[in-house]
């Protein structure tokens, strides 16, 4: 059964592709062996630093990721973190991104990130390659424990500051290779998110070429956008911009085997609304699916009000990264997800601007009579779960809910 965090359930695309995965990701190995471009040793921040090796250490999607072993100019060794990527300038954005990430985070909570060293330019000419030069943490258990990452998350929204008292950023952060829509200084949270939902939506789509796809797209971003994050900041209300990690999920987080404390990495960060941090957690495919995480996260940072509309928003925050996922990812299985979850949000607000869009798309192609059959069956799997499937999730709560105590 795919659950959610949300209690907007899991559209029927999403429930046959997605299962949280049971099992934790295995840690990384050092092995191999990688050669080091002169341009990093000349990077190291204490001066006499000799490199002795560097070996392959995890996964990128987009680069290679190494350990580096060094020796100091006092006779002891230490190791460091390095990413190299060579996509040209989006590996600029990338690195030059998470680097001021790493170091805004770093700045609130020491610990909760590795200390990033430098970023640069590989000497070699061909192909352009760039680097992130961090420190090393010995990764754990992946992903990180749930309370720890809660508390940890929550901290660092509760206690950063925006420097300009608004929401964005000072440069495009990358989430994979898209260079993100936050470069800007806001004072409306409504009016940065748009930005940056819009970006990614013109980037899908004419990769995705889908009618129906860009006629939801466009109605999600200028009806149901408003709709959800303008009564944040009415009546009122108010929301402060919170430094965010930006694309928190399993394989971003960890526990230091060293400390034992929850850490994260691979930030793509911006100052925004707190909660988009969690809406990466509603998908099923990924383990901070699990409801013990948003529970402890409820516990130290409470849903901004209207309360009421906290489900819709998070499902609303999950777009970007599904997005970003069907266009970029090899193998992606989630162009219906996405189209389903922009569907469900549209049918709860604006049920007649969908089907009024729905039957004008039908008539251009000259089978209207099919349009309401069609925005039926699109919008499926916005209904609720079986009462057995609800029972079955609550089975493998419990049954989790115990394995991470043996574990923790």
């Amino acid at each position: 059964m795919a659950e959610t965090i949300s209690k907007i359930s899991i559209g029927g695309a999403q429930r046959k592709l997605e299962r949280r995965p049971r099992n934790p990701i295995a840690p990384p190995r050092p092995s191999g062996t990688y050669t080091v471009d002169e341009s990093v040793e000349k990077s190291l921040p204490i001066p006499g630093t000799k490199i002795l090796r560097a070996q392959d250490y995890g996964e990128s999607l987009w680069g290679k990721t190494a350990k580096v072993r060094v020796e100091l100019a006092s006779g002891e060794q230490a190791n460091y973190f390095l990413k190299v990527v060579t996509l040209g300038s989006t590996g600029r954005h990338m690195c030059e991104g998470e680097f001021e990430s790493l170091k805004a985070i770093h700045a609130v909570s020491p610990s909760f990130v590795p200390k990033p060293y430098a970023w640069g330019k590989y000497l070699q000419q061909e192909p352009e390659t760039y680097f992130l030069l961090t420190e090393f943490r010995d990764v754990g258990r992946q992903p990180a424990e749930p309370v720890k990452l809660a508390n940890r998350l929550a901290d660092l929204h509760l206690r950063s500051e925006s420097p300009t008292g608004k929401f964005g950023f000072h440069l495009a952060t990358c989430h994979a290779k898209i260079a993100q829509a936050v470069d800007s200084w806001e004072d409306s949270w409504c009016k940065l998110y748009s930005n940056h939902l819009g970006h990614v939506m013109r980037l899908a789509k004419p990769i995705l070429n889908w009618p129906e796809f860009d006629a939801v797209c466009d109605l999600t971003l200028e009806k149901v956008v408003p709709r959800l994050l303008l009564p944040l900041q009415s009546d009122g209300r108010t929301i402060k911009p919170c430094l965010i990690h930006g694309d928190c999920w399993d394989g971003n987080t960890a526990m230091d085997k060293r400390t034992d404390e929850a850490f994260v990495f691979d930030v793509c960060s911006f100052y925004g609304h707190n909660e988009y941090d969690t809406g990466n957690w509603r998908a099923p495919r990924h383990r901070l699916s699990h409801k013990d995480y948003i529970k402890n996260y409820k516990l130290r940072f409470a849903p901004s009000e209207p309360a009421e509309d906290w489900d819709a928003r998070n499902l609303l925050y999950s777009l970007t990264f599904n997005i970003g996922n069907t266009i970029y990812i090899p193998g992606s299985t989630q162009r219906l997800v996405v189209y389903e979850d922009m569907t469900t949000l549209c049918r709860m607000f604006f049920p007649e601007e969908l089907k009024q869009k729905m039957q004008a798309l039908q008539r251009e192609r000259g089978d209207g009579q099919q349009a309401d059959e069609e925005d039926e069956q699109a919008t499926a799997g916005a209904q609720q779960p079986e009462e057995e499937e609800e029972e079955e999730e609550e089975e493998e709560e419990e049954e989790e809910e115990l394995d991470w105590k043996t574990r923790s």
